[in-house]
């Protein structure tokens, strides 16, 4: 069985922009790497149903925005692209009930609403702006930061602010206006990167990047509220050196929580306990620098990783029932690697 995923870069050095990566489940190795399309810093990518492919982007004019793609052909067709902020943003993703594309500014603290017209093209529609309320630590939280804005289980759309220590939760209306439905305040300095839900237990967890901690919140769908339960680390207790935890994914059955921990260089594996409580059982090695994105393959067997700093990629096999990793391949070149995207 062979799987295909795409690779969104920074292209500051040797990347030229979205790459495609395949892997062979029987040799349990990743191969054949490829450049899929040309993008300015395509650092966060999404695949939508119709196999259009949304990045970021960042064009010669310093300006930034979503780009859309013909992921149907090699190289990626360019459907057309919208550069309308000042940087590119940090985050995008597709929105099939309503066809909406999302983005969220880290910079500009703009999220960013895109309509997906008939040939996949992308139209701005709206957007809100975040504003005050910064948090402890200047060099990051100088200002409002939206990091990932993506859809809750009950279809309305949860934003991440690092810089204000924040999730907010807005309602969606049918010309894409967002408005404010809920928020919740995390503890000083936790700097919330991003979220994923459990829907069938009403439960999300938050990765905090510049706290390198893991929170455990209820949400509910009647107020789209989300409420704290606990708070863990990512990180040994003993660990003094910098970390920035980044991305984190969730298994399909709701028992294991990963994350990836910048500095450590690592994968942190979280069981999730009967009573909802979450317990760190492992630290994978990413057997590389600057660990970002990170996915499973389809059927979960496998993660792969991606390293910014080495420029390289590791293959884990996964174990289903113990929720741990274990190294199958190290060292793949992948040019300086952000987001790891499973094709449709």
């Amino acid at each position: 069985m062979t799987e295909k995923f795409l690779i969104g870069t920074y292209t500051r050095d040797t990347s030229e922009g979205i790459y495609e990566i395949e892997l062979d489940e029987n040799k349990k190795q990743l191969q054949n790497l490829q450049l899929v399309a040309k993008a300015g810093n395509p650092t966060y990518v999404a695949v939508s149903k119709a196999n259009r492919l949304y990045a970021i982007d960042k064009g010669d004019n310093g300006k930034g925005g979503a780009l859309a793609l013909d992921n149907s052909t090699r190289p990626a067709k360019e459907i057309n692209v919208c550069l309308n902020e000042d940087t590119n943003p940090a985050y995008i993703t597709v929105d099939e009930g309503r066809q909406f594309v999302y983005t969220a500014n880290y910079h500009t603290g703009e999220v960013m609403v895109y309509k997906i017209e008939e040939d996949g093209s992308l139209t701005y529609l709206n957007k809100v702006v975040h504003q005050g309320n910064v948090g402890p630590r200047p060099e990051q939280q100088s200002g409002a930061h939206p990091h990932y804005a993506d859809l809750t289980p009950d279809g309305r759309l949860a934003v991440v602010d690092l810089g204000q220590d924040m999730v907010y939760v807005y309602d969606i209306a049918d010309d894409g206006a967002l408005t404010e439905v809920s928020t919740l305040k995390m503890e000083a300095g936790f700097g919330p990167r991003h979220v994923v839900f459990d829907e069938q237990k009403h439960v999300a967890f938050i990765v905090g990047e510049l706290s390198s901690k893991l929170a455990v919140v209820n949400y509910d769908k009647n107020d789209g509220s989300f409420h704290l339960d606990h708070i863990v680390a990512t990180i040994p207790d003993d660990w003094t050196e910098h970390n920035g935890a980044a991305a984190i994914r969730l298994s399909s059955d709701g028992k294991f929580v990963y994350v990836s921990n910048r500095g450590n260089n690592s994968i942190a594996v979280f069981e999730v306990k009967d009573n909802g409580k979450v317990e760190l059982i492992q630290l994978a090695s990413t057997e590389g620098d600057f660990p970002r994105d990170f996915n499973f393959s389809s059927d979960e067997k496998f993660m792969v990783v991606v390293n910014q700093n080495t420029n390289d990629a590791t293959l884990y096999e996964r174990d289903a029932n113990s929720g741990k990793l274990t190294v199958v391949q190290k060292d793949v070149h992948v040019p300086e690697g952000v987001c790891v995207a499973r094709e449709k």
